[in-house]
């Protein structure tokens, strides 16, 4: 095959494992579940009488549907295609892959396309679901086509960016972090230029932008929508190309890193012995570590560099705003500098979850985990080192959120008392992401895995949240029609949370979190709806918290059952 020998050996093997089925179905049966709940936010328990209601309704789950599998796809693709490379890279595999006889060519799409393989399964079984929205109507057969393509276009491009950055960098957490900052980069930069340029300009650099694709798709009667956008799709093949092109060329020059030959610096060395300088380490050797060593690479500093960036592009958004904008809804759901704030804070939390998740399954892949804990180095020393260590390194990006809050209250668009709401849950948010990092690292043995469940637990929990605020916005019945399918919707929340927590050491604390966490998080949704910002702070403190301190204990007091090595009975 063109991708060589890799593609084959994973087309080969995955469908063998029993999670190849799963997620298949699970994909399936979530996009069920998310078309009931529509379903009920749009109808109730009324009788649809006529097929234009059937249409619509047909057209507004076509949209939700094209939205959501988009953003899966995007972000996916990014994070497998990264943590595959990222991953031979901190095992030390990749340089054998070198020493063969394989072409650079088959190497990097071989990987890249095996990584992707997973995403291709999924995007093939939403077909029959897609399908079966046009027989309701409001959508023809093109619109499909379109949507799907789009989906592919952009699961290529992503994940070719995340093969790059992974064959660039040496280290998983600057993999992680230069992918998903280049990405909202790039679509920010890309949709400035499409606003404020020429329009003839603006219509070429537009092109790379894939959600202004499948808006042209979902808005077939618009002045641009209508047939496929082969403009949309060839401007994201050629970044493909673009992107495999650089990877293909650099892979032998990247790899193996040249950090690993870099001799020490004279201020490194003792002159009279001539030998490294011997440093003093702290009583925790473990934050010492992570505090006062290039643990994550000697490049960090770029990462910051660039989520500063971001913070400024915010800052700029908000500056350049008319004045008393902040009323202005965006989306129909929250104001300007709130969507600021939040598009911020998420992106922060991400980065911090992935530097935490990454803290831990580097040690693992470097086989240095275990030497650790042959030390007489304490569980407590371990994990509150290793969480004193992620605060630390993410100090510059936990900041710039809490200077928005601050900034906000100064200009009086939030009260005081609001304020300090912002701080103490995006607070307790951060410490909740640190901790969900740290426990996937402990649960899973596979680093990618781990990375997987992960971000991939705390993009859902924000992708949820965006479509119940989707979809009681949009609804219009009544609340206490609407409940019984978001009830649906939460409760298959639930199940996945209790899978993904407690899949190694099941607990009974983690159990309730797992159940507790999504209902009391759209709990906050209402709330937040209403007005009442008390009653979000405390939904906010009590599970989050709670679910926290279930993470936190374990990995404290028992900490050996929770690597697996032990159980409690022994």
């Amino acid at each position: 095959m063109f991708a060589g020998p890799i593609f084959s050996r994973e087309a080969i093997t995955s469908p063998r494992q029993l999670k190849h089925f799963v997620v298949r179905s699970g994909y399936v049966a979530a996009l069920f579940v998310l078309m009931y709940t529509t379903s009920q936010a749009t109808f109730g328990w009324q009788t649809v009488q006529t097929a234009g209601e059937v249409a619509r309704f047909g057209s507004l789950l076509f949209q939700i549907f094209s939205l959501v599998q988009l953003v899966l796809v995007l972000f996916f693709a990014l994070l497998f295609a990264a943590g595959n490379v990222a991953q031979e890279k901190d095992r030390k595999t990749l340089i054998l892959l070198l020493m063969t006889d394989l072409k650079d060519r088959e190497l990097v799409l071989g990987k890249l396309l095996s990584s992707l393989l997973l995403v291709g399964v999924l995007l093939a079984a939403s077909i029959p679901v897609f399908t079966l929205i046009y027989a309701l109507g409001g959508i023809s057969l093109s619109q499909i086509v379109a949507s799907l393509a789009i989906c592919a276009a952009t699961a290529l491009a992503a994940g070719s960016w995340g093969s790059l950055v992974a064959l660039w960098r040496e280290k998983t957490f600057q993999t992680l972090a230069i992918s998903v900052l280049g990405t909202v980069l790039f679509i920010g930069v890309i949709e400035a230029g499409a606003v404020f340029a020429p329009a003839d300009v603006g219509y070429w650099i537009g092109l790379f932008n894939p959600f202004r694709a499948m808006m042209m798709v979902l808005d077939p009667l618009g002045a641009s929508g209508g047939g496929l956008p082969v403009a949309h799709i060839g401007a994201l093949l050629a970044l493909t190309a673009a992107l495999n092109a650089v990877s293909i060329l650099r892979l032998r020059v990247w790899n193996p890193s040249r950090s690993l030959f870099v001799p020490p610096k004279e201020d490194d060395i003792d002159a009279a012995t001539g030998k490294g300088k011997v440093r003093a380490v702290w009583s925790n050797p473990v934050i010492w570590r992570e505090m006062r060593t290039k643990a994550y690479g000697r490049k960090i500093f770029a990462i910051k560099l660039a989520y500063l960036a971001i913070f400024a592009a915010a800052v700029a958004m908000i500056a350049s705003s008319p004045a008393g904008s902040s009323g202005a809804m965006v989306l129909g759901m929250i104001s300007v500098n709130g969507f600021a704030f939040v598009v911020l804070g998420l992106i922060s939390l991400l980065l911090i979850n992935a530097q935490a998740v990454t803290s831990l399954t580097t040690e693992r892949d470097l086989k240095t985990l275990e030497l650790l804990l042959v030390t007489n180095i304490t569980a407590k020393e371990f994990v509150y080192g290793k969480l004193g260590g992620i605060f630390y390194n993410t100090k510059e990006i936990i900041l710039p959120p809490l200077l928005l809050a601050v900034y906000f209250a100064w200009t009086s668009d939030v009260s005081l008392e609001s304020m300090c709401y912002l701080v103490v849950g995006y607070l307790l948010l951060a410490g909740f992401s640190a901790m969900l990092g740290l426990h996937a690292g402990i649960t899973y043995d596979n680093s990618r895995t781990a990375i997987a469940n992960s971000l991939g637990t705390m993009f859902f929990l924000f992708l949820g949240i965006f479509i119940c605020l989707m979809l009681i916005l949009e609804s219009r019945s009544s609340f206490l029609l609407q409940l019984p399918s978001f009830l649906v919707f939460i409760l298959g929340g639930s199940l996945g949370l209790w899978g993904s927590l407690t899949y190694k050491n099941p607990s009974s604390a983690l159990t309730i979190s797992a159940l507790l966490l999504p209902f009391f998080t759209f709990y906050a949704i209402t709330s937040f709806l209403l007005g009442n910002t008390l009653g979000v702070l405390v939904a906010v403190a009590f599970t989050y918290g709670f679910t926290t301190l279930a993470m936190l204990v374990p990995a404290v007091s028992e900490f050996d059952v929770a690597l697996g090595r032990s159980t409690l009975d022994g």
